[in-house]
């Protein structure tokens, strides 16, 4: 049985690294991200205010918008 010192220490790692992609997202979202029709702020906003929905939102959409190019 895991104890609840384990569970502590994986959920720190979760909040850690989605923490870190979070910033990492939104750093992307303000240097990549035209601002042709407040596609920059709407990103921004997304991003800002649904943490980690919104960041995996930007990475999957976006992201795969400039592979492309």
């Amino acid at each position: 049985m895991i104890g609840v010192s384990y569970i502590f220490l994986i959920f720190g790692f979760v909040l850690v690294f989605s923490f870190i992609f979070w910033v990492w997202t939104l750093a992307d979202c303000l240097r990549k991200e035209t601002d042709e029709g407040n596609t920059r702020l709407i990103w921004v906003i997304v991003i800002v205010f649904t943490y980690i929905v919104g960041a995996l939102l930007y990475y999957l959409i976006r992201r795969r918008d400039y592979s492309h190019h």
